[in-house]
Protein backbone atom coordinates (compact mmCIF):
# COMPACT_ATOMS: atom_id res chain seq x y z
CA UNK A 1 0.00 0.00 0.00
CA UNK A 2 1.13 3.52 -0.73
CA UNK A 3 1.69 5.57 2.39
CA UNK A 4 -0.83 8.20 3.40
CA UNK A 5 0.53 11.64 4.21
CA UNK A 6 -2.51 12.28 6.41
CA UNK A 7 -1.01 10.21 9.21
CA UNK A 8 2.25 12.11 9.01
CA UNK A 9 0.43 15.44 9.14
CA UNK A 10 -1.94 14.49 11.94
CA UNK A 11 0.89 13.26 14.16
CA UNK A 12 2.83 16.44 13.58
CA UNK A 13 -0.18 18.63 14.29
CA UNK A 14 -0.78 16.79 17.54
CA UNK A 15 2.70 17.74 18.69
CA UNK A 16 2.44 21.34 17.56
CA UNK A 17 -1.19 22.00 18.48
CA UNK A 18 -0.43 23.29 21.96
CA UNK A 19 2.23 25.95 22.02
CA UNK A 20 1.89 27.00 25.65
CA UNK A 21 2.85 24.67 28.48
CA UNK A 22 0.54 23.85 31.38
CA UNK A 23 0.90 22.11 34.71
CA UNK A 24 -0.38 18.55 34.98
CA UNK A 25 -0.34 16.17 37.93
CA UNK A 26 1.70 13.05 37.22
CA UNK A 27 -0.54 10.04 38.04
CA UNK A 28 2.34 8.05 39.55
CA UNK A 29 4.30 10.66 41.51
CA UNK A 30 1.33 12.87 42.37
CA UNK A 31 3.51 15.90 41.61
CA UNK A 32 2.80 18.75 39.24
CA UNK A 33 4.98 18.92 36.14
CA UNK A 34 5.22 21.04 33.01
CA UNK A 35 3.59 19.39 30.00
CA UNK A 36 2.72 20.39 26.44
CA UNK A 37 0.34 17.44 26.02
CA UNK A 38 -3.01 16.93 27.70
CA UNK A 39 -4.49 13.49 28.32
CA UNK A 40 -6.90 13.97 25.43
CA UNK A 41 -3.94 14.71 23.16
CA UNK A 42 -2.15 11.60 24.42
CA UNK A 43 -5.19 9.51 23.53
CA UNK A 44 -5.48 11.16 20.13
CA UNK A 45 -1.78 10.53 19.42
CA UNK A 46 -2.16 6.85 20.28
CA UNK A 47 -5.20 6.50 18.03
CA UNK A 48 -3.37 8.17 15.17
CA UNK A 49 -0.19 6.14 15.67
CA UNK A 50 -1.82 2.71 15.95
CA UNK A 51 -2.84 2.29 12.27
CA UNK A 52 0.64 3.38 11.14
CA UNK A 53 2.31 0.89 13.47
CA UNK A 54 0.08 -1.99 12.35
CA UNK A 55 0.49 -1.09 8.68
CA UNK A 56 4.26 -0.95 9.03
CA UNK A 57 4.81 -4.14 11.02
CA UNK A 58 1.62 -6.17 10.61
CA UNK A 59 -0.25 -8.03 13.33
CA UNK A 60 0.83 -11.56 14.13
CA UNK A 61 -2.08 -13.84 13.28
CA UNK A 62 -2.46 -15.98 16.38
CA UNK A 63 -5.87 -15.42 18.01
CA UNK A 64 -5.05 -17.46 21.12
CA UNK A 65 -1.82 -15.58 21.84
CA UNK A 66 -3.44 -12.23 21.05
CA UNK A 67 -6.24 -13.09 23.48
CA UNK A 68 -3.67 -14.08 26.12
CA UNK A 69 -1.83 -10.76 26.08
CA UNK A 70 -5.09 -8.82 26.04
CA UNK A 71 -6.47 -10.65 29.09
CA UNK A 72 -3.22 -10.22 31.01
CA UNK A 73 -2.87 -6.62 29.88
CA UNK A 74 -6.39 -5.59 30.87
CA UNK A 75 -5.95 -7.28 34.25
CA UNK A 76 -2.78 -5.32 34.91
CA UNK A 77 -4.14 -2.05 33.51
CA UNK A 78 -6.94 -2.11 36.09
CA UNK A 79 -4.47 -1.96 38.97
CA UNK A 80 -2.19 0.62 37.30
CA UNK A 81 -2.12 4.32 38.16
CA UNK A 82 -4.24 5.11 35.08
CA UNK A 83 -7.00 2.49 34.92
CA UNK A 84 -9.32 4.94 33.14
CA UNK A 85 -7.51 4.67 29.79
CA UNK A 86 -8.79 2.40 27.03
CA UNK A 87 -5.78 0.07 26.77
CA UNK A 88 -5.04 -2.06 23.71
CA UNK A 89 -2.44 -4.84 23.62
CA UNK A 90 -1.17 -6.28 20.34
CA UNK A 91 1.46 -8.67 18.97
CA UNK A 92 3.37 -7.39 15.93
CA UNK A 93 4.67 -9.68 13.21
CA UNK A 94 8.33 -8.80 13.66
CA UNK A 95 11.33 -10.99 14.60
CA UNK A 96 12.97 -8.09 16.47
CA UNK A 97 13.11 -8.55 20.25
CA UNK A 98 11.09 -5.54 21.29
CA UNK A 99 8.14 -4.23 23.29
CA UNK A 100 7.00 -0.61 23.39
CA UNK A 101 4.12 1.63 24.38
CA UNK A 102 2.74 4.79 22.82
CA UNK A 103 0.71 7.45 24.62
CA UNK A 104 -2.95 6.83 25.34
CA UNK A 105 -2.80 3.15 26.30
CA UNK A 106 -1.35 1.26 23.31
CA UNK A 107 1.13 -1.53 24.13
CA UNK A 108 2.89 -3.70 21.55
CA UNK A 109 4.95 -6.88 21.78
CA UNK A 110 6.79 -8.39 18.82
CA UNK A 111 6.66 -12.10 18.20
CA UNK A 112 10.44 -11.91 18.59
CA UNK A 113 10.23 -10.96 22.25
CA UNK A 114 7.35 -13.40 22.87
CA UNK A 115 9.64 -16.16 21.59
CA UNK A 116 12.36 -15.23 24.09
CA UNK A 117 10.20 -15.19 27.22
CA UNK A 118 10.47 -18.50 29.04
CA UNK A 119 7.48 -18.07 31.33
CA UNK A 120 4.46 -15.86 32.05
CA UNK A 121 6.21 -14.02 34.87
CA UNK A 122 8.91 -12.68 32.51
CA UNK A 123 6.20 -11.49 30.14
CA UNK A 124 4.26 -9.92 33.03
CA UNK A 125 7.30 -7.95 34.20
CA UNK A 126 7.87 -6.43 30.75
CA UNK A 127 4.12 -5.84 30.39
CA UNK A 128 4.15 -3.91 33.66
CA UNK A 129 7.19 -1.95 32.53
CA UNK A 130 5.43 -0.80 29.35
CA UNK A 131 2.19 0.04 31.15
CA UNK A 132 4.40 1.96 33.57
CA UNK A 133 5.62 4.21 30.75
CA UNK A 134 2.01 5.07 29.96
CA UNK A 135 0.96 5.44 33.59
CA UNK A 136 3.81 7.83 34.38
CA UNK A 137 3.26 9.79 31.14
CA UNK A 138 6.86 9.21 30.02
CA UNK A 139 6.01 9.37 26.32
CA UNK A 140 4.13 12.63 26.80
CA UNK A 141 7.07 13.99 28.77
CA UNK A 142 9.50 13.08 26.00
CA UNK A 143 7.21 14.64 23.40
CA UNK A 144 7.58 17.85 25.36
CA UNK A 145 11.37 17.60 25.26
CA UNK A 146 12.05 16.48 21.71
CA UNK A 147 10.66 16.52 18.22
CA UNK A 148 8.49 13.63 17.16
CA UNK A 149 10.30 12.78 13.95
CA UNK A 150 13.90 11.72 13.47
CA UNK A 151 15.35 12.61 10.08
CA UNK A 152 17.40 9.84 8.54
CA UNK A 153 15.32 6.96 9.85
CA UNK A 154 13.14 5.24 7.29
CA UNK A 155 11.86 2.00 8.82
CA UNK A 156 15.30 0.51 9.29
CA UNK A 157 17.23 1.98 6.36
CA UNK A 158 19.48 4.95 7.08
CA UNK A 159 19.56 7.62 4.42
CA UNK A 160 20.97 11.12 4.14
CA UNK A 161 19.08 14.09 5.51
CA UNK A 162 18.33 15.24 1.96
CA UNK A 163 16.50 11.99 1.16
CA UNK A 164 14.91 11.70 4.59
CA UNK A 165 13.04 14.97 4.19
CA UNK A 166 11.26 13.40 1.23
CA UNK A 167 11.25 9.79 2.38
CA UNK A 168 9.77 10.36 5.84
CA UNK A 169 6.28 11.26 4.58
CA UNK A 170 6.66 8.69 1.80
CA UNK A 171 7.41 5.93 4.30
CA UNK A 172 5.13 7.04 7.13
CA UNK A 173 6.68 8.71 10.10
CA UNK A 174 7.01 6.48 13.11
CA UNK A 175 9.31 8.54 15.30
CA UNK A 176 6.86 8.12 18.18
CA UNK A 177 8.17 4.56 18.53
CA UNK A 178 11.75 5.63 19.03
CA UNK A 179 11.53 8.18 21.80
CA UNK A 180 14.46 7.72 24.13
CA UNK A 181 13.42 7.67 27.76
CA UNK A 182 15.74 8.99 30.43
CA UNK A 183 17.48 6.69 32.88
CA UNK A 184 15.10 7.93 35.58
CA UNK A 185 12.10 7.09 33.39
CA UNK A 186 13.41 3.57 32.80
CA UNK A 187 14.14 3.03 36.47
CA UNK A 188 10.65 4.22 37.35
CA UNK A 189 9.10 1.87 34.77
CA UNK A 190 11.15 -1.04 36.16
CA UNK A 191 9.76 -0.24 39.60
CA UNK A 192 6.23 -0.06 38.23
CA UNK A 193 6.75 -3.29 36.31
CA UNK A 194 7.71 -5.04 39.54
CA UNK A 195 4.82 -3.42 41.44
CA UNK A 196 2.15 -4.21 38.86
CA UNK A 197 3.28 -7.77 38.11
CA UNK A 198 3.51 -8.56 41.83
CA UNK A 199 0.05 -7.15 42.48
CA UNK A 200 -1.48 -9.44 39.85
CA UNK A 201 0.30 -12.44 41.35
CA UNK A 202 3.55 -12.98 39.44
CA UNK A 203 7.08 -13.48 40.75
CA UNK A 204 8.96 -10.38 39.58
CA UNK A 205 12.31 -12.09 40.12
CA UNK A 206 11.63 -13.63 36.70
CA UNK A 207 11.60 -10.14 35.17
CA UNK A 208 15.14 -9.75 36.51
CA UNK A 209 16.13 -13.05 34.90
CA UNK A 210 15.00 -11.77 31.50
CA UNK A 211 17.73 -9.13 31.68
CA UNK A 212 20.25 -11.98 31.73
CA UNK A 213 18.75 -13.29 28.49
CA UNK A 214 19.10 -9.86 26.89
CA UNK A 215 22.71 -9.55 28.00
CA UNK A 216 23.52 -13.00 26.60
CA UNK A 217 22.06 -11.91 23.27
CA UNK A 218 24.39 -8.92 23.31
CA UNK A 219 27.41 -11.10 24.06
CA UNK A 220 26.48 -13.65 21.39
CA UNK A 221 26.19 -10.92 18.76
CA UNK A 222 29.89 -10.21 19.28
CA UNK A 223 29.35 -6.47 19.34
CA UNK A 224 28.21 -3.68 21.60
CA UNK A 225 24.75 -3.85 20.06
CA UNK A 226 21.94 -5.04 22.27
CA UNK A 227 18.34 -6.09 21.58
CA UNK A 228 16.00 -3.27 20.62
CA UNK A 229 14.09 -3.41 23.90
CA UNK A 230 17.38 -2.79 25.70
CA UNK A 231 18.84 -0.19 23.37
CA UNK A 232 17.58 2.87 25.24
CA UNK A 233 17.68 1.28 28.67
CA UNK A 234 20.24 1.12 31.52
CA UNK A 235 22.79 -1.70 31.75
CA UNK A 236 20.89 -5.03 31.96
CA UNK A 237 23.11 -6.52 34.67
CA UNK A 238 22.62 -3.47 36.89
CA UNK A 239 18.90 -3.77 36.34
CA UNK A 240 19.04 -7.46 37.24
CA UNK A 241 20.22 -6.54 40.72
CA UNK A 242 17.84 -3.61 41.11
CA UNK A 243 14.77 -5.54 39.96
CA UNK A 244 15.59 -8.45 42.26
CA UNK A 245 15.79 -6.02 45.18
CA UNK A 246 12.51 -4.40 44.16
CA UNK A 247 10.87 -7.83 43.89
CA UNK A 248 11.99 -8.68 47.42
CA UNK A 249 10.61 -5.37 48.70
CA UNK A 250 7.20 -5.62 47.03
CA UNK A 251 6.73 -9.25 48.03
CA UNK A 252 7.52 -8.29 51.63
CA UNK A 253 5.34 -5.16 51.57
CA UNK A 254 2.37 -7.03 50.11
CA UNK A 255 3.06 -10.12 52.23
CA UNK A 256 2.58 -12.45 49.26
CA UNK A 257 3.92 -15.95 48.70
CA UNK A 258 3.45 -18.71 46.13
CA UNK A 259 3.64 -16.22 43.29
CA UNK A 260 3.08 -17.47 39.73
CA UNK A 261 5.79 -18.29 37.20
CA UNK A 262 3.73 -20.53 34.86
CA UNK A 263 6.59 -21.85 32.77
CA UNK A 264 4.97 -24.86 31.10
CA UNK A 265 1.67 -23.16 30.27
CA UNK A 266 3.48 -20.23 28.66
CA UNK A 267 5.77 -22.46 26.62
CA UNK A 268 2.80 -24.44 25.32
CA UNK A 269 1.12 -21.18 24.27
CA UNK A 270 4.03 -20.25 21.97
CA UNK A 271 4.41 -23.68 20.38
CA UNK A 272 4.47 -23.12 16.61
CA UNK A 273 5.36 -19.42 16.83
CA UNK A 274 7.22 -18.17 13.75
CA UNK A 275 10.86 -17.60 14.69
CA UNK A 276 13.11 -15.18 12.84
CA UNK A 277 12.28 -13.62 9.51
CA UNK A 278 9.16 -14.92 7.76
CA UNK A 279 10.13 -15.69 4.16
CA UNK A 280 6.46 -15.76 3.13
CA UNK A 281 6.54 -11.96 3.47
CA UNK A 282 9.60 -11.69 1.26
CA UNK A 283 13.26 -12.49 1.75
CA UNK A 284 16.69 -11.53 0.44
CA UNK A 285 19.01 -14.19 -0.93
CA UNK A 286 22.01 -13.97 -3.25
CA UNK A 287 21.42 -10.27 -4.01
CA UNK A 288 17.78 -10.84 -4.96
CA UNK A 289 14.48 -10.09 -3.24
CA UNK A 290 11.89 -12.86 -3.52
CA UNK A 291 8.24 -12.61 -2.47
CA UNK A 292 6.61 -16.07 -2.40
CA UNK A 293 3.09 -14.85 -1.58
CA UNK A 294 2.96 -12.14 -4.26
CA UNK A 295 5.14 -14.18 -6.65
CA UNK A 296 7.64 -11.59 -7.84
CA UNK A 297 11.38 -11.05 -7.71
CA UNK A 298 14.00 -8.40 -8.54
CA UNK A 299 17.75 -7.91 -7.99
CA UNK A 300 19.27 -5.81 -5.21
CA UNK A 301 22.37 -3.70 -5.81
CA UNK A 302 25.37 -5.31 -4.15
CA UNK A 303 26.25 -3.90 -0.71
CA UNK A 304 22.97 -1.97 -0.45
CA UNK A 305 21.13 -2.12 2.88
CA UNK A 306 17.57 -3.43 2.90
CA UNK A 307 14.49 -3.23 5.12
CA UNK A 308 11.27 -5.14 4.57
CA UNK A 309 7.82 -4.44 5.99
CA UNK A 310 4.26 -5.36 5.02
CA UNK A 311 3.95 -1.92 3.45
CA UNK A 312 7.08 -1.60 1.40
CA UNK A 313 10.58 -2.85 0.65
CA UNK A 314 13.46 -0.38 0.88
CA UNK A 315 17.03 -0.41 -0.38
CA UNK A 316 19.65 2.22 0.40
CA UNK A 317 23.23 2.62 -0.78
CA UNK A 318 25.96 2.20 1.82
CA UNK A 319 26.58 5.94 1.94
CA UNK A 320 22.86 6.69 2.31
CA UNK A 321 22.84 8.93 -0.74
CA UNK A 322 20.44 6.85 -2.85
CA UNK A 323 17.21 5.10 -1.98
CA UNK A 324 14.87 2.71 -3.78
CA UNK A 325 11.40 1.89 -2.50
CA UNK A 326 8.91 -0.70 -3.75
CA UNK A 327 5.35 -0.14 -2.58
CA UNK A 328 1.81 -0.48 -3.92
CA UNK A 329 0.47 2.10 -6.33
CA UNK A 330 -2.87 3.73 -5.57
CA UNK A 331 -5.27 3.84 -8.49
CA UNK A 332 -7.19 1.72 -10.96
CA UNK A 333 -4.74 2.40 -13.79
CA UNK A 334 -1.04 3.06 -14.21
CA UNK A 335 -1.64 6.70 -15.08
CA UNK A 336 -3.94 7.22 -12.10
CA UNK A 337 -1.35 5.65 -9.77
CA UNK A 338 1.33 7.96 -11.17
CA UNK A 339 -0.89 11.04 -10.91
CA UNK A 340 -1.85 10.23 -7.33
CA UNK A 341 1.79 9.81 -6.34
CA UNK A 342 2.88 13.00 -8.09
CA UNK A 343 0.15 15.09 -6.50
CA UNK A 344 0.68 13.67 -3.02
CA UNK A 345 4.43 14.31 -3.12
CA UNK A 346 4.19 17.63 -5.02
CA UNK A 347 6.42 16.44 -7.85
CA UNK A 348 7.30 18.13 -11.10
CA UNK A 349 7.07 15.71 -14.03
CA UNK A 350 10.01 15.88 -16.46
CA UNK A 351 8.86 13.09 -18.76
CA UNK A 352 6.54 10.10 -18.76
CA UNK A 353 6.06 7.19 -21.17
CA UNK A 354 4.22 3.90 -21.47
CA UNK A 355 6.36 0.79 -21.58
CA UNK A 356 6.47 -2.83 -20.50
CA UNK A 357 8.67 -4.63 -17.99
CA UNK A 358 9.12 -8.31 -18.82
CA UNK A 359 5.86 -8.17 -20.78
CA UNK A 360 3.93 -6.49 -17.96
CA UNK A 361 2.35 -3.07 -18.68
CA UNK A 362 4.33 -0.23 -17.16
CA UNK A 363 4.51 3.53 -16.98
CA UNK A 364 7.96 5.06 -16.52
CA UNK A 365 8.40 8.66 -15.43
CA UNK A 366 11.07 11.07 -14.27
CA UNK A 367 10.19 13.73 -11.70
CA UNK A 368 11.85 16.25 -9.42
CA UNK A 369 11.06 17.38 -5.90
CA UNK A 370 12.26 20.58 -4.23
CA UNK A 371 13.24 19.96 -0.62
CA UNK A 372 12.14 22.83 1.60
CA UNK A 373 14.55 22.11 4.44
CA UNK A 374 17.78 21.52 2.54
CA UNK A 375 16.86 23.60 -0.54
CA UNK A 376 18.23 20.72 -2.64
CA UNK A 377 16.36 19.23 -5.57
CA UNK A 378 15.73 15.48 -5.65
CA UNK A 379 15.35 13.54 -8.87
CA UNK A 380 13.08 10.50 -8.84
CA UNK A 381 12.88 7.68 -11.35
CA UNK A 382 9.54 5.85 -10.98
CA UNK A 383 8.29 2.64 -12.56
CA UNK A 384 4.59 1.81 -12.18
CA UNK A 385 4.11 -1.85 -13.10
CA UNK A 386 0.83 -3.76 -13.48
CA UNK A 387 1.27 -7.33 -12.32
CA UNK A 388 -1.16 -10.05 -11.18
CA UNK A 389 -4.04 -7.59 -10.81
CA UNK A 390 -2.05 -5.10 -8.71
CA UNK A 391 -0.04 -1.98 -9.47
CA UNK A 392 3.46 -1.82 -8.01
CA UNK A 393 5.30 1.49 -7.66
CA UNK A 394 9.10 1.40 -7.79
CA UNK A 395 10.90 4.65 -6.93
CA UNK A 396 14.61 5.43 -7.09
CA UNK A 397 15.67 8.80 -5.70
CA UNK A 398 18.76 10.85 -4.97
CA UNK A 399 19.77 14.50 -5.11
CA UNK A 400 19.89 15.96 -8.61
CA UNK A 401 23.68 16.23 -8.70
CA UNK A 402 24.12 12.54 -7.81
CA UNK A 403 21.45 11.16 -10.16
CA UNK A 404 23.83 10.29 -13.05
CA UNK A 405 25.85 8.16 -10.62
CA UNK A 406 22.82 6.05 -9.61
CA UNK A 407 20.57 6.12 -12.69
CA UNK A 408 21.92 2.89 -14.19
CA UNK A 409 21.55 1.14 -10.80
CA UNK A 410 17.92 2.26 -10.53
CA UNK A 411 17.19 1.10 -14.07
CA UNK A 412 18.94 -2.25 -13.65
CA UNK A 413 16.88 -3.17 -10.58
CA UNK A 414 13.51 -1.85 -11.72
CA UNK A 415 13.76 -3.28 -15.25
CA UNK A 416 14.24 -6.75 -13.78
CA UNK A 417 11.03 -6.89 -11.77
CA UNK A 418 9.66 -10.26 -12.88
CA UNK A 419 7.48 -13.23 -12.01
CA UNK A 420 8.83 -15.66 -9.42
CA UNK A 421 8.64 -19.23 -10.73
CA UNK A 422 11.38 -21.04 -8.76
CA UNK A 423 9.55 -23.64 -6.66
CA UNK A 424 12.28 -23.65 -4.01
CA UNK A 425 11.58 -19.93 -3.42
CA UNK A 426 7.80 -20.13 -3.81
CA UNK A 427 7.55 -22.91 -1.24
CA UNK A 428 10.00 -21.44 1.30
CA UNK A 429 8.59 -21.81 4.83
CA UNK A 430 9.52 -20.01 8.06
CA UNK A 431 11.26 -21.53 11.03
CA UNK A 432 8.99 -22.16 14.00
CA UNK A 433 9.39 -22.69 17.71
CA UNK A 434 8.65 -26.22 18.81
CA UNK A 435 8.06 -27.06 22.46
CA UNK A 436 9.27 -30.56 23.21
CA UNK A 437 10.27 -32.73 26.13
CA UNK A 438 14.03 -32.63 26.73
CA UNK A 439 14.05 -36.38 26.16
CA UNK A 440 17.14 -37.10 28.24
CA UNK A 441 18.42 -36.52 31.75
CA UNK A 442 21.58 -34.43 31.70
CA UNK A 443 22.52 -31.04 30.33
CA UNK A 444 20.64 -28.76 27.94
CA UNK A 445 23.48 -29.48 25.51
CA UNK A 446 22.68 -33.19 25.71
CA UNK A 447 19.00 -32.48 25.11
CA UNK A 448 19.64 -30.29 22.07
CA UNK A 449 21.96 -32.93 20.62
CA UNK A 450 19.23 -35.53 21.25
CA UNK A 451 16.87 -33.39 19.16
CA UNK A 452 19.44 -33.11 16.32
CA UNK A 453 20.21 -29.42 16.87
CA UNK A 454 23.54 -28.71 15.20
CA UNK A 455 26.43 -27.51 17.34
CA UNK A 456 26.54 -24.10 15.63
CA UNK A 457 22.92 -23.40 16.65
CA UNK A 458 23.06 -24.70 20.22
CA UNK A 459 24.31 -21.46 21.79
CA UNK A 460 21.41 -19.54 20.22
CA UNK A 461 18.94 -22.17 21.45
CA UNK A 462 20.39 -21.96 24.97
CA UNK A 463 19.69 -18.22 25.03
CA UNK A 464 16.21 -18.82 23.61
CA UNK A 465 15.60 -21.16 26.55
CA UNK A 466 17.00 -18.69 29.07
CA UNK A 467 19.64 -21.23 30.06
CA UNK A 468 23.31 -22.16 29.70
CA UNK A 469 24.27 -25.25 27.72
CA UNK A 470 25.59 -26.92 30.87
CA UNK A 471 22.39 -26.33 32.86
CA UNK A 472 20.65 -29.50 34.04
CA UNK A 473 17.45 -30.76 32.43
CA UNK A 474 15.29 -33.79 33.03
CA UNK A 475 13.76 -35.99 30.34
CA UNK A 476 10.23 -34.65 30.91
CA UNK A 477 11.20 -30.97 31.08
CA UNK A 478 9.81 -28.75 28.32
CA UNK A 479 12.37 -26.92 26.16
CA UNK A 480 12.31 -24.79 23.00
CA UNK A 481 13.80 -25.95 19.73
CA UNK A 482 13.49 -24.47 16.24
CA UNK A 483 12.47 -26.39 13.15
CA UNK A 484 11.01 -25.66 9.70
Amino acid sequence: MRISKSIYKSLLLLVLATTLPFCAVNPVSGKKEISFMSESQEIALGKESDPAIIASFGLYENPELQAFINVKGQEMAKISHRPNLNYEFKILDSPVVNAFAVPGGYVYFTRGIMAHFTNEAEFAGVLGHEIGHIAARHSARQQTKQTLFQLGFVLGVIVSKDLAEFAEPLAQSLGVLFLKFSRDDETESDRLGVEYSTKVGYDAHEMANFFHTLDKMRVQSGSAEIPTWQSTHPNPLNRYQNVNQLADKWQTDLNVTNLKVNRDSYLKSIDGLIYGEDPRQGFVENDYFFHPELKFQFPIPRQWKTANSPQQFQMASEDGKALMVLTAGKGSSLQEAANTFNQAQKLTVINSRSSSINNYPALIQMTTHKNGGSAKTLKISSYFIQYEGLIYAFHGLTVLADFPQYESTFNYTMNRFDKLTDATKLNRQPDRLRIVNAGVNGSLENALTYHNISVEHQAELAILNGMDLKDTVTAGMLIKIVSR
